[in-house]
């Protein structure tokens, strides 16, 4: 592996959100104030994500105070505690830079109906937990013993019987039935 890809290979996290253009998402955000830490959270719709591996991005826009405000986030940045899905939306495009044009109610996306609402999680990189091998050492006195273990076979047989089907006679029509 190359000495790059190895150091940004331990940058990353292990495990991701799953993130779609026109979500509502809050992303929990570490915020660092003189010597204090406090995390503070962002809700808005992503209207773009970009780029893959340690670079990869996603900028999420709300409107506060009727102005527009977006922020842009590094995904496997450890400033970013963790995202959190509000709502489903239906984008039929990569980018929703149109909603910046748009103000009120038209600058949201629709919601798509029957959508489940779960934070599913991708696995960038998996734990490796190596567990000791243990080798077995024969002494040369003892041959390991070889069991064999008999299957028994059984034979399913189903007993079809066959029974005679009389055909049904046809009742005689009626005087009601040849008036009509």
């Amino acid at each position: 592996m190359d000495i790059i890809k190895s150091i940004e290979h331990e940058q990353l996290k292990n495990k991701i959100p799953e993130l779609k253009v026109g979500n509502t998402v809050k992303v929990h955000v570490r915020i660092k104030e003189g010597n204090k830490e406090r995390i503070q959270v962002f809700e808005g719709i992503i209207i773009k994500v970009q780029g893959g591996g340690v670079n990869q991005t996603f900028t999420v826009r709300k409107i506060s105070y009727g102005v527009g405000v977006e922020k842009t986030f590094l995904i496997h940045s450890p400033l970013v505690e963790k995202v959190e899905l509000v709502r489903v939306g239906k984008a039929r495009r990569a980018k929703l830079f149109y909603l910046r044009d748009r103000v009120g109610k038209a600058a949201k996306t629709k919601e798509d109906i029957g959508a489940r609402i779960e934070d599913k999680e991708i696995v960038v990189k998996e734990d490796l937990t190596e567990e000791p091998v243990v080798e077995e050492v024969a002494s040369p006195e003892e041959a390991p013993a070889v069991e064999t273990e008999k299957v028994a076979v059984e034979e399913v047989v189903d007993t079809v019987k066959e029974e005679v089907v009389e055909d049904v006679k046809e009742e005689p029509a009626t005087e009601d039935k040849k008036a009509e």
